[in-house]
């Protein structure tokens, strides 16, 4: 990782905001904070943090408002203001109160006015329609001849010329929402016992809500009744159920002219309303415009306040933090020109620190190897200036993938994809897209398309594409007549779906296949008997080799640091048992596929079986090499060695130091101070060494370069716990050494899993259209060919590619990174308005 350096900036009262702003738009500078033990509603400038605060609730607002008047906003162009000085910020404040006291009463009299219309279309229906009830009831009339039955009288509210004793009916009209009719009307028959009368029917056009603005369905009521009790409770009734009753007058008369007036009044609200909305949508239209700049610009107000509430203000602002060693000249620039923006003459005072504090670990990435670092990042941050894994697995983890997805169609569509995300990256990444599964592949982009290339190269050795083989180079078996003896001649492929291919005497000596699997396996009956073997022994040769060259990665931490007993008791013992097994079986495969070929490869003795030979001291019956008994025998007593050095040295060696120290030194003080206990940092007592007058950091422990603790803690050095400590990793090493290189046995699994799965969709799905001789057989073919293709992305390249990148992950992780990678440190968080303004984007 990057070199860090603590530096101490003197910042003036007048130019503090400028340099801190200039410090977030450099990204470079992680502040720490100096007031731990203030509260966050006691510091400095907390009231500015808040006015911040209000100004973003009415911007949300204002942009609610928007949203909701225009059906969008603009989207963000990407401009980058600068921030505003505190002058500004008065400014802005006094504008975006002003557009909201303004925005909301434009909004109160809207509502208002279509709350009058709303009662006055409500007015409208009321009186037409009631006006078609009056209508039928004088038709009603007029047919019958002289007999009034009571549903005649009811229907009629105007008594009949000359009838002294005709009843008297009144009657309430309203409107209701439709979906309260059916109980409206049972409540009105039960609580009236039926002595009312009921007419209602539908507006046809939906009418909309003032308050929500949702569109409701209502219907037009008219209830006849008579006597004032009656009248009473069809009242109360109607309150209960919500509904709006209006005047109605009794003569068609007056209902005509009233129609008339509400026709007017209608009219005129609407004319009214129009030019509120066209006012409104005037103010939206220029906030719009403006919105996406304004809430850059308050967050950058408050992020710079929050970072001041940071620092210890006294007569000068004080700020402490971490900045790269190489950038440090830049953050003095960053200074300088806030200082000219502010201006003060008094420029910034920035010092680098000496301190014992464990710098943040920073790793500068670009597009193409953030998502790598990502990945890494994951498992853990690394330690200060330890090792990075991801220069290695920006290799090693698309080529592992592709190990385990090797088929150089997959791979095609893969690439292609990855390479259309790559090429239009602009464009999509302006869109901002809120979809979290989409923005995570476009965020791996360069991880797919790496992974899609070596799937091809991967694809290209094992002879796969979608299955079936390239036959480019032609196969380097023979079938001739010659070999009658077995049944096989030239004419086999063409009457047999699959043949038993036998090296001894099949195979043309001539030459092998120039790359990869010769084709004729592919139709071979004992082609995954072959595969098997072969992936399986690949799968040991890469897990072997990856493991190797961790261990090796761990030598440079421990030389880095200045470790030498790490190096000694950890690195030494560690590789030599590695090699010593897991390194001598690679050395056997490699062995195995020179000396035997395919005359005598039937005879080759099992690796599996050999190795557990090793292990039982057992005399091999078929020896790859000669002395092989006594290489292996060396080779065993150099492991079961190396395992009491790695549990014994490290503690011993530290018992000694801090005895002699002791006796040296009685009476002094003794101090804590750390060290690595197999590559962890552990907590030992031993003399301190200012006390002492005499050594260095090196003399004491040899395993620190210069120690980084923030605490000393006083405590006994424990031979016990130094001891556990030590068997547990020394148990976990031996232990990992064959389990590890058995998880690697993965990559042949996920291959075999891979290559059988897009065999069966190949054979059980497009296959059908193929068989086909007839012209419907093309027909047929396309048809099962969109069946193919897709279950070829769901299952192949989706769910198989995903289950591919985890095994991968995996085995990055736990089998490789476990070898040197601690992943215990702290991520360099900078004061960036960048990250902050991305971040609130999302």
């Amino acid at each position: 990782s990057e070199e860090m350096s603590r530096i101490q900036m003197f910042l003036q009262h007048d130019s503090a905001y400028a340099c801190v702003a200039e410090f977030g738009e450099l990204g470079l500078v992680e502040f720490s904070d100096l007031n731990e033990n203030v509260n966050e509603f006691q510091r400095k400038y907390i009231n500015e943090v808040r006015r911040c605060d209000e100004m973003e609730r009415k911007l949300r607002y204002i942009e609610k408002e928007c949203r909701k008047a225009l059906n969008a906003v603009p989207p963000d162009n990407g401009e980058n203001p600068d921030t505003p000085m505190p002058s500004e910020m008065f400014n802005l404040e006094l504008t975006f109160e002003k557009l909201e006291n303004e925005l909301k009463e434009v909004n109160s009299n809207k509502e208002t006015l279509m709350k009058n219309k709303l009662e006055l279309t409500e007015l409208k229906h009321i009186l037409r329609k009631t006006q078609t009830f009056f209508d039928e009831a004088h038709l009603t009339l007029g047919s019958t001849t002289g007999s009034e039955s009571s549903s005649t009288s009811l229907l009629s509210a105007e008594a009949p010329v000359g009838d002294q004793h005709a009843p008297k009916f009144g009657f309430i009209a309203g409107v209701i929402v439709r979906e309260r009719v059916p109980s409206f009307e049972r409540m009105l028959w039960r609580a009236c016992r039926g002595n009312v009368f009921l007419r209602q029917t539908e507006i046809e056009t939906p009418l909309e809500d003032p308050v929500t603005g949702d569109e409701v369905n209502k219907c037009v009521f008219i209830i006849f009744f008579q006597g004032e009790q009656l009248k009473t409770k069809v009242r109360k009734i109607c309150e209960g159920y919500k509904a709006t009753m209006y005047p109605c007058p009794d003569t068609q008369a007056e209902r005509r002219e009233m129609s008339m007036g509400v026709m007017t009044r209608i009219e005129d609200i609407q004319t009214v309303l129009s030019q509120t909305e066209e006012h409104q949508t005037r103010i939206l239209s220029n906030s719009a415009r403006n919105i996406r700049l304004w809430f850059r610009k308050v967050k950058k107000i408050k992020a710079v306040y929050h970072t001041l509430n940071l620092c210890n203000i006294q007569k000068a602002i004080i700020a402490e933090g971490w900045c790269p060693s190489a950038d440090i000249d830049r953050v003095h620039l960053a200074a300088r020109r806030g200082t000219e923006r502010s201006g003060t003459d008094i420029p910034a005072i920035i010092n680098k620190m000496d301190t014992r504090k464990i710098p943040p670990t920073y790793h500068k990435t670009n597009k193409f190897t953030h998502g790598y670092q990502a990945i890494v990042d994951a498992y853990g941050i690394a330690d200060y200036l330890e090792i990075n894994p991801a220069p290695f697995t920006l290799i090693t983890f698309p080529f592992l993938f592709a190990v385990m997805f090797g088929d150089c169609g997959h791979g095609t569509i893969m690439f292609l994809f990855a390479l259309w995300m790559v090429w239009n990256e602009k464009k999509i990444a302006a869109e901002k897209s809120t979809n979290e599964i989409w923005m995570i592949l476009f965020n791996g982009r360069y991880i797919i398309l790496l992974m899609g290339l070596f799937s091809i190269y991967t694809g290209l050795l094992y002879n796969d594409c979608f299955s079936k083989s390239l036959n480019i180079f032609g196969s380097s078996w023979s079938l001739a007549d010659t070999y009658t003896t077995m049944d096989i001649t030239n004419n086999t492929l063409a009457t047999t779906a699959t043949i038993q291919l036998n090296p001894k005497y099949t195979f043309d000596t001539g030459s092998p296949y120039p790359l990869g699997i010769d084709p004729i396996w592919n139709i071979a009956q004992n082609q995954i008997v072959f595969l098997n073997s072969y992936k399986m022994k690949l799968s040991v040769i890469l897990g072997v080799t990856q493991m190797i060259f961790g261990v090796l990665l761990s030598f440079s931490n421990h030389t880095y640091f200045k470790r030498p007993l790490n190096v000694i008791s950890e690195f030494v013992p560690q590789l030599l048992f590695l090699c010593a097994i897991m390194g001598y079986l690679v050395v056997m495969i490699f062995t195995k596929w020179l000396i035997f070929d395919s005359e005598d490869s039937a005879i080759a003795p099992s690796l599996l079986i050999t190795l557990i030979d090793m292990f039982l001291f057992k005399t091999h019956i078929l020896p790859l090499f000669s002395g092989q008994q006594v290489v292996e025998t060396l080779l065993l007593i150099v492991a079961v060695v190396c395992v009491p050095w790695m549990l014994l040295m490290k503690p011993l060696t530290l018992w000694m130091r801090n005895k002699n120290l002791l006796k040296t030194n009685q009476g002094l003080t003794v101090r804590n101070v750390r060290t690595v206990i197999h590559s962890r940092e552990e907590r030992v007592n031993i003399v301190d060494e200012d006390e002492l007058g005499v050594g260095t950091s090196d003399d004491v422990d040899g395993d620190i370069k210069g120690d980084l603790d923030e605490e000393v803690e006083d405590a006994p050095f424990e031979m016990s716990e130094v001891m556990i400590l030590s068997s547990i990793h020394t148990i976990e090493y031996c232990l990992s050494c064959i389990s590890h290189t058995a998880s690697y046995l993965r990559l042949w699994a996920l291959s075999l899993a891979h290559a059988e799965l897009s065999e069966v969709l190949w054979n059980m799905v497009l296959r059908i259209g193929l068989v086909s001789s007839t012209y419907a057989g093309s027909v047929i073919t396309f048809m099962v060919f969109v069946g193919w293709a897709g279950a070829t992305i769901i299952i192949l390249l989706i769910m198989e590619g995903l289950s591919a990148f985890l095994h991968t992950l995996r085995l990055h992780w736990v089998e490789f990174q476990s070898k040197f990678y601690h992943g215990d440190g702290r991520a360099f968080t900078p004061f960036s308005f960048s990250v902050i303004l991305d971040s609130s984007d999302d």
